[in-house]
């Protein structure tokens, strides 16, 4: 299964230092898929028109909704405070995963 997950990042300063803190961590918990739970096809970080962090979204591959729910919520930057609010919708059964490819740059 294909779930969309958006990730809503908390307000002010400090955020934004425990996001630089948590970064490293957060990338090899993706890496890994969560220690095995899902498969991260996609994902970026989400801005504001200031060019500030707000979030992150992900395109997950995972064998149940928990799954997917578990890699969100064991996220070091879930675990660590950053994230506010994880929305997960799974996609549909036809969703092309083999339509996400890595950009060519010419």
């Amino acid at each position: 299964m294909f779930f969309l997950m958006i990730c809503k990042h908390n307000d002010g300063p400090m955020v934004a230092a425990l996001r630089d803190e948590l970064r490293p961590q957060h990338r090899d918990w993706v890496a890994s898929g969560g220690d095995g739970l899902a498969v991260v096809l996609t994902g970026s970080a989400l801005w504001n028109d200031a060019g500030q962090g707000i979030g992150n979204f992900g395109i997950l591959q995972a064998d149940s909704a928990e799954n997917a729910r578990a890699f969100a919520e064991g996220d070091p930057f879930a675990k660590g405070g950053v994230v506010r609010d994880i929305t997960l919708t799974r996609l549909a059964d036809t969703f092309r995963a083999d339509r996400i490819t890595p950009l060519t740059v010419g």
